[in-house]
């Protein structure tokens, strides 16, 4: 990632402070609430509305989240979807995702798994011959498994300085619409030196899922983004989510904003990008409730068996790479501020920070997205969703993402 602080996955001048709209939504089968009884669903959240409040307040242009719970669905949103018309968010806008896009290419890999058709202790060489060489990375010394749990060492690409100048930082207004095959990058990649040997550490690298996604298409046959299709998207009937390819525009109303180091204070449109270079590293576009409906569906048990819902849950430590956090495979498990354990993924990109987490039997997720990339705060909400009133930090100032630095972040793509 880049070396200056950028939100929840990839990569300004007056903070934002518009009015927030709140709206109740049923489950569709559902009976129409009384008035009280959506006055008392709302109030149920208010800790999460006074979080969304707080970071539209500290600079975040707009923000929409969903709930599911026991109660049925709650959804709520703060701020502006565009700066320039002030147009409020939706409940049904599209973003994109960054590197939510890792939980979803996880599962593939393990159903491929369950049918007998990937071996996760397998090396990478052994599904991309010769592909993992140089500059001390050995691809017949790292496994699938360290590819999904980011043990594998592979160096990251979002860390390279050439390429962190031109598609993370202000080059990037001049670059946006380049394409990237995800052998470009993944060579790019090893032109750096390991970041350590395989299985001895854990450091986030988003080349680790570039080569997952070929795997997925070595084995099937097929490119990543039509098996995610075929067994995700589709049957969970995911209308809003689609992996975009070199297109490079996204659905209005939303756009996404960032800032750039090299021009401190200035807020850029960054909606229009080719997310090639991210692919199945970060490239898709969603929104809140379908996310609601993948993490509902895979804790629940209607993606996974048992045994690979088992793995995907098995963590390892971040090394302080992620505070709070331990990563499994393409799944991240998040203490919240009151020491409640939550499960999902964050995703940040240019101009947007996601963020997907609940409980691990699917009974309480929230989806959440903020449409600028340079004021953290995307935790808290998620705390002030689970954490009893009083305990999680619902107000005050928004404390800005950790430095790229540390791994996961920026957000272009990677975790938080």
């Amino acid at each position: 990632m880049s070396t200056r602080l950028i939100r929840t996955t990839l990569v300004g001048v007056t903070a934002i402070a518009a009015a927030s709209t709140a709206m109740l939504t049923t489950p569709a089968a559902a009976a129409e609430p009384t008035v009280a009884a959506a006055e008392t669903r709302e109030s149920g959240h208010a800790a999460t509305r006074a979080a969304m409040d707080a970071a539209v307040a500290a600079g975040v242009p707009g923000i929409v989240a969903e709930v599911r719970d026991t109660r049925g669905v709650w959804k709520s949103t703060a701020g502006v979807a565009d700066l320039a018309t002030q147009q409020p968010r939706g409940n049904g806008d599209r973003f994109r995702a960054g590197s939510v896009t890792k939980t979803l290419v996880a599962t593939v890999m393990l159903q491929l798994q369950a049918e007998g058709k990937v071996d996760l202790d397998a090396t990478v060489d052994h599904y991309l011959p010769g592909m993992v060489r140089g500059n001390g990375h050995d691809g017949t010394k790292i496994t699938v498994r360290q590819l999904m749990n980011h043990t594998s060492g592979i160096f990251n690409f979002t860390e390279d300085a050439a390429f962190s100048k031109k598609v993370l930082g202000i080059d990037f207004l001049e670059s946006r619409y380049d394409d990237w095959t995800p052998q470009q990058v993944i060579a790019l990649a090893l032109q750096n030196p390991p970041q350590f040997e395989p299985g001895t550490s854990w450091k986030y690298s988003n080349t680790n899922y570039l080569l997952v996604g070929l795997i997925i298409e070595k084995v099937t046959g097929r490119p990543y983004a039509v098996e995610l299709e075929r067994r995700i998207i589709r049957p969970l009937a995911m209308r809003a989510t689609y992996f975009p390819g070199s297109d490079p525009h996204v659905a209005a109303p939303t756009r996404h904003y960032s800032t750039f180091t090299e021009d401190p204070g200035k807020i850029y449109d960054v909606t229009e990008l080719n997310p090639s270079w991210a692919w199945a590293a970060g490239e898709m576009v969603t929104n809140s409730s379908d996310l609601n409906r993948f993490y509902t569906a895979l804790f629940g048990g209607r993606l996974l068996r048992p045994a690979q819902l088992g793995q995907m849950t098995t963590t390892v430590a971040t090394e302080g790479n992620l505070p709070r956090q331990r990563y499994g495979l393409g799944l991240i498990e998040y203490e919240t501020s009151c020491g409640i354990k939550v499960w999902g993924h964050s995703g940040g990109i240019h101009g947007s920070s996601t963020q997907a987490f609940g409980t691990k039997d699917g009974r309480h997720m929230i989806a959440l997205n903020f449409n600028g990339d340079w004021v953290g705060g995307g935790k808290n909400v998620v705390s002030a969703e689970f954490c009893p009133p009083g305990t999680a930090p619902a107000s005050g100032t928004v404390p800005a993402s950790p430095p790229p630095s540390a791994t996961a972040a920026p957000h272009r793509p990677g975790a938080r």
